[in-house]
């Protein structure tokens, strides 16, 4: 649930291979889990080509909005890794190669191997620090709000260590989850007299279906499974014991 007093924050994941389907987005759930004990809420997640026009509009409008914004993909050697020029255009900065990090990248490789395309991973927009990259050395880099990281989830991973700690806290959010055999139709009134008894927490629902059911020949059984998100720790837990009751009047006993 966000709030106004909320530390929130944005994911822009960039490009074509991720629109196309080739390649699965994994870092949003990474980058969710990372934030989560900080109390940042990861409040949007937009998903844009490799053009730099939409890179631009997409840094723009969730900077301004958002307190943190996490961008993934797009910083490598190749013609269409265009991230950092196009982060650079977002906040009027010229885009060069950073000392450290052209130091970095010239260690790694064998006298004559770095590149021009390779050099590439060192171009920085004036103003930006560096996001260490202890997998690779390709450093990312932060500039403002904007921490611009690597797609290949592990590398994007090992840069979270060194974010980390340039990140405000807030307050974390408690989670309480509870899973009922009952249909999400038979319980749906019930539950929003409770959200609305308890608007400080958020209660989603959310239906599955397992093998095995309560008579023979039945191979599915439904149910659902309610978690409530919430900052007050007592508000939490009363509209659990809420759900529990409901639940319980329908003749169930949640787990």
């Amino acid at each position: 649930m966000v709030t106004s007093s909320a530390i929130t924050a944005a994911v822009l994941v960039i490009g074509d291979e991720i629109l196309s389907g080739r390649t699965q987005d994994t870092n949003v759930a990474t980058i969710a889990r990372f934030l989560a004990p900080f109390g940042i809420d990861l409040a949007e997640v937009r998903f844009v080509p490799d053009i730099e026009a939409e890179i631009v509009a997409a840094v723009n409008a969730l900077r301004s909005r958002y307190t943190y914004v996490f961008t993934t993909g797009g910083i490598g050697p190749t013609h269409d890794d265009i991230t950092a020029d196009s982060i650079g255009a977002a906040f009027g900065a010229l885009v060069e190669h950073h000392p450290e990090a052209m130091a970095l990248l010239s260690a790694r490789y064998q006298p004559g191997e770095f590149n021009e395309r390779r050099q590439r991973m060192a171009r920085v927009p004036q103003g930006g620090t560096l996001i260490k990259n202890p997998v690779s050395v390709a450093p990312g880099f932060q500039i403002g709000n904007v921490f611009v990281m690597a797609g290949v989830p592990k590398i994007m991973q090992a840069m979270l260590e060194d974010v980390a700690p340039r990140l405000s806290r807030g307050v974390p959010v408690i989670s309480r989850n509870l899973t009922v055999t009952l249909a999400e139709g038979t319980i749906a009134e019930g539950l929003a007299a409770i959200q609305a008894a308890h608007p400080t927490v958020s209660i989603g629902s959310y239906l599955f279906f397992a093998q095995g059911g309560p008579s023979p020949g039945v191979r599915l059984s439904s149910g659902t499974t309610l978690v409530v998100r919430g900052r007050d720790a007592d508000e939490v837990e009363a509209a659990a014991q809420d759900i529990v009751a409901l639940a319980q009047s329908h003749g169930v006993a949640p787990s």
